[in-house]
């Protein structure tokens, strides 16, 4: 499929057999493989938008009706949303959610969270996008044998993503004391969603990069690994960690999250070492290999 008459993988760049020669203009490269990766990312960015948009905007209209109707259905889309976008990364806000049920008087900081992981599961949606398209290219470009290419893809998905987080983390820090009233008609839950907004913002900026980390390591064919990172840094370390933040040193609600962000912080930190000391002409034979095992041939395009 093309890009502006371009092949997701094209030949540009490349010498004789395997080589694939740095371009002279690194920008000019980087324009390309920027629209590779959006030709991708962008019907995978806007199905997952919609589709996360029915449970959000009527979790948008529960809160201005009542608290309890609001912390009602944010529980219930926590559900949904664990069965439709998966339980280890996009459902771990509604876990913490529902722990946050369990401390005293939780009816304001439930509704507070869920607010907090709407906007975040909203930003999310674009690396689940950027998660797609990033395995994809990584996939295609070991397998057709070019590794600097597919170190090229994993340096212009992550500076993207990167870029999109630090936007996305500047608009919620300024508007903390607007946007929690597009969710609520309550002052107490706007006031106590504007003091976690802090934390938001930096959610939202590490979940713009660690789905992506993750869609590099598979389509390297890591996913096991990734799956047991995962578990590790989510179930492991950052629950028990917002558990005893939260409950047994007090400090609620912004303890529980601290340890969720912990986790995260933990998870990208793994998957950025793991990339940056990947020796991506090895990664390149072995995929090379496996196609010619199969019957095929590297380079085909």
């Amino acid at each position: 499929m093309a890009v502006d008459g371009a092949p997701l993988l094209s030949s540009h760049g490349e010498s004789d057999g395997n080589e694939v020669e740095k371009p002279v203009s690194l920008v000019k490269e980087f324009g390309y493989e920027s629209k590779r990766l959006w030709h991708i990312a962008g019907p995978a960015i806007f199905t997952s938008i919609c589709q996360y948009s029915l449970g959000a905007l009527t979790q948008t209209f529960a809160g201005q009706v009542s608290e309890l109707d609001l912390a009602a259905v944010s529980v219930e889309n926590s559900v949904i949303a664990g069965l439709a976008f998966g339980v280890m990364a996009e459902d771990v806000g509604g876990l913490y959610a529902k722990i946050m049920g369990r401390l005293p008087n939780p009816l304001i900081p439930v509704d507070a969270i869920s607010i907090c992981m709407n906007i975040n599961g909203w930003d999310a949606m674009i690396a689940i996008g950027f998660n797609a398209a990033i395995s994809v290219r990584v996939s295609n470009e070991l397998g057709a044998g070019n590794a600097w290419r597919a170190k090229f893809s994993v340096l212009v998905v992550s500076i993207t993503s990167v870029a999109i987080g630090l936007v996305c983390m500047i608009l919620v820090f300024s508007t903390k004391d607007y946007f929690p009233y597009l969710f609520t008609n309550s002052a107490a839950v706007a006031e106590e969603t504007t003091k976690l907004s802090i934390l938001l913002g930096f959610t939202v900026l590490l979940n713009s990069l660690q789905p992506v980390l993750s869609g590099v390591a598979v389509g390297a064919g890591w996913q096991a690994l990734v799956a047991y990172i995962n578990i590790g840094c989510y179930y492991v370390v950052g629950l028990p960690a917002g558990i005893l933040l939260g409950f047994t040193f007090g400090f609620g609600v912004m303890g529980i999250w601290s340890g969720m962000i912990g986790g995260i912080v933990l998870q990208t930190l793994i998957l950025v070492a793991i990339t940056a000391l990947t020796n991506w002409n090895k990664e390149a034979d072995e995929a090379e290999s496996r196609v010619k095992r199969w019957g095929g041939s590297a380079g085909e395009h």
